[in-house]
């Protein structure tokens, strides 16, 4: 970044996939959001965004959310007001789980999943969950302050397998290699 840049500003997060066939239990994926702090921005994450809920000063919140992925377009949408993020907070990871409502459900058994990150018109990245099909949650994207304040998008997407609220409280470690 050079010094006139000022970092991802507003970014939208959306995720769609198609309904599951006719008798076969519906599948729900939902985005989360954790913020990590500057003094620990690998540990618990202060809070968490998903369904039902914003961040507590509304700079992260859900715009749409589907519990069936029918519909048009994307299901999920979820925006990150990253600039007005107070300052506290050194990290912002996003991912995507998948409820299991009955059985274990993978990437692989979701019909079309797909995934993308723009800010403004400029897309970001976008993702079809191939590199993970044999997992139950993944992080997406991963926005850090750099030392000017400005934020900095990483893209990548890590495979998770357990239950959501198992990946909840794991999305913000680091990745191995």
């Amino acid at each position: 970044m050079n010094g006139l840049s000022k970092g991802m500003r507003k970014v939208e997060v959306a995720l769609r996939w198609d309904p599951s066939p006719a008798g076969q239990p519906a599948a729900d994926l939902d985005l989360v959001a954790g913020t990590y702090t500057v003094d620990d921005p690998y540990g618990a994450p202060a809070y968490l965004v998903h369904f039902d809920s914003r961040s507590p000063d509304g700079t992260i919140y859900l715009n749409r959310d589907s519990k069936d992925g029918k519909g048009f377009g994307f299901d999920e949408v979820m925006t990150l007001e990253l600039e007005r993020l107070a300052t506290r907070y050194a990290r912002v990871v996003v991912g995507v789980a998948i409820q299991q409502h009955t059985e274990e459900r993978t990437f692989a058994g979701v019909a079309n999943p797909g995934l993308r990150i723009r800010e403004g018109y400029t897309d970001l990245a976008a993702e079809d969950f191939a590199g993970v099909l044999d997992a139950t949650a993944a992080t997406v994207a991963e926005f850090v302050r750099d030392e000017t304040g400005a934020w900095e998008f990483r893209a990548g997407v890590h495979g998770f397998e357990g239950d959501p609220s198992t990946f909840t409280r794991a999305m913000g470690a680091p990745h191995r290699p």
